[in-house]
């Protein structure tokens, strides 16, 4: 991939979608505030994330606003399929160093991954970095449901049969609980709620809020399967929501799956 921006060649790693209905949890609690964080304005449509190295091995993020050629590219290496994503030089809105998210790969002959100067690309900022999983606050809040979200059949099975019970008198988990709810009556920033396929019948929903993340799935009859809650003040404790108490679970989920941003 040719980057007239920072005057070199990429070799490209991977990519990600940053749009509505898809974005690195990491960047942010919504759609709005992701794009804040890369420096671009929150376009309806959204952007695809080019992660690669240059020439020299340094790190870059390219974004591009080309969204159905990444989400392709995503799509055909995911089915194990090769796919040589290069972006037309015209669809890239700006380079900036460094890498938002961790990477386990790097490409062959060239220098080991590196941060390139401070200002190299232009902005002055810091380079990107992933963040670090030393200290806990809302980033690591988010990371936290996005594994859940990933372990969701291990999740589920560590429901204790009181879990819910004990965790129903937290005040936290009754202020998420109660914003939640307030995003059904007021539609929230874009992202903020989001809604995926789980399988037949079933949605998959992620809720951020200030403070807190709520991961949930519904069973396929629409009922509640089961719910989680992450708390900035309660670090690396995972919150059971009770399927009765504050408000009805089943309706709750119901009513955010219909404000939700679901992937096109």
């Amino acid at each position: 991939m040719s980057d007239d921006e920072g005057g070199g060649s990429l070799y490209v790693l991977t990519a990600v979608l940053l749009t509505p209905a898809q974005f690195p949890s990491i960047l942010g609690d919504d759609f709005a505030e992701a794009c804040a964080l890369l420096g671009v304005a929150p376009s309806g449509e959204g952007y695809g994330l080019v992660l690669g190295q240059d020439e020299e091995g340094a790190r870059w993020t390219v974004v591009v606003d080309d969204v159905s050629l990444v989400a392709t590219a995503i799509a055909s290496w995911d089915c194990g399929m090769d796919y040589d994503l290069s972006p037309d030089e015209r669809s890239i809105v700006i380079s900036l160093a460094g890498w938002p998210l961790e990477l386990s790969v790097s490409a062959t002959g060239i220098p080991e991954p590196h941060d390139p100067e401070q200002g190299a690309d232009g902005t002055g900022r810091v380079p990107l970095a992933p963040p670090s999983a030393e200290v806990w606050g809302p980033v690591q809040r988010r990371m936290g449901a996005d594994q859940i979200a990933r372990e969701w059949a291990d999740w589920r099975e560590r429901v204790a049969t009181d879990g819910g019970a004990a965790a129903a008198a937290h005040p936290g988990l009754a202020r998420a609980l109660e914003e939640a709810l307030e995003y059904t009556r007021t539609p929230p920033p874009p992202g903020r709620v989001r809604s995926s396929f789980a399988g037949e019948g079933a949605r998959a929903l992620r809720v951020d809020g200030p403070g807190w993340s709520l991961v949930a799935r519904t069973g396929e009859t629409g009922g509640p399967d089961a719910a989680f809650v992450l708390l900035d003040e309660e670090p690396s404790e995972v919150l059971t929501v009770p399927h009765e108490g504050h408000h009805d679970l089943s309706q709750l989920l119901a009513a955010l799956d219909r404000v939700a941003v679901r992937p096109a």
